[in-house]
């Protein structure tokens, strides 16, 4: 009896196997294809970016006006505002009008400077920063992308302040995630968000900027309206009034101390 059952059981499982790898190997095939493309649709955003001379820039330079919102009411008006940056991990945020205010984000360190001289940045707002510069659409491309641990998926088409859009989601070895909404027609970049747990409260937090107002600069077309959102909460909007990309800068341009004597000197 034991035999016949053992038989039976064995019959089974030899009927059912081919089934089984058919429907696994289908799976990974339509993964594949997915995965394809979500490839191919965010090398359709670099190449309407810039293609290779987006990737190769050497610096970029945004001036304009930055407001900042507190349960989406304005918060005590604009401030000018100068932001530098220079693949990979140099930044540089000068704002007032006498531009005597100076944050510097290099590597994982964060400074400000005043008149006072230069103390390290709060904790808060230096993880904030480096949390974006991290899932950064530069980042993405540059570093995700060609990291062949990271999952590339295509979640179909979506809506993105009355545009039309492409999602994608890439996943990186940390099991971190960066979504992408690219315009269906043009490919450029409409929005980009990715989650953060909170060390404190442990819940899950999500932070999104949108891209609006694209003008070719330098062949470059660049966004002059960039809305950032903190849990679907508008929090920040820049308005940008210049761009300028692949700037000759100053030999001390990223050194702090000398930024710091030279606004003492004023």
């Amino acid at each position: 009896m034991k035999k016949v059952g053992f038989r039976l059981w064995a019959f089974v499982i030899a009927l059912t196997m081919p089934i089984f790898v058919q429907a696994q190997n289908a799976g990974m095939n339509d993964a594949a294809k997915n995965a394809d493309q979500a490839r191919t649709l965010l090398n359709q955003m670099v190449q309407a970016l810039g293609g290779q001379a987006w990737l190769n820039q050497k610096n970029v330079m945004q001036r304009g006006q930055i407001a900042a919102f507190f349960h989406n009411e304005p918060n005590l008006g604009t401030t000018e505002i100068w932001m530098f940056h220079q693949w990979p991990d140099k930044d540089r945020i000068e704002v007032t009008k006498h531009r005597d205010v100076v944050d510097f984000f290099l590597g994982n360190e964060g400074w400000e400077v005043t008149y006072r001289g230069k103390k390290p940045m709060v904790k808060e707002q230096l993880d904030d920063f480096l949390r974006r510069r991290d899932h950064s659409i530069e980042t993405v491309v540059k570093v995700w992308m060609k990291d062949p641990k990271t999952i590339l998926l295509y979640e179909g088409k979506k809506m993105a302040e009355r545009h039309l859009a492409d999602q994608v989601t890439l996943i990186n070895a940390e099991n971190d995630a960066t979504t992408i909404l690219l315009d269906s027609d043009s490919h450029l970049p409409l929005q980009r968000s990715f989650q953060w747990r909170d060390p404190v409260y442990k819940d899950k937090n999500t932070d999104r900027e949108d891209y609006d107002g694209y003008h070719v600069v330098d062949g470059f077309p660049t966004p002059y309206t960039i809305t950032r959102y903190k849990n679907d909460e508008l929090v920040r909007q820049f308005y940008v009034t210049k761009v300028e990309y692949n700037r000759d800068l100053p030999p001390d341009f990223w050194d702090v101390d000398a930024t710091a004597h030279r606004i003492k000197k004023r």
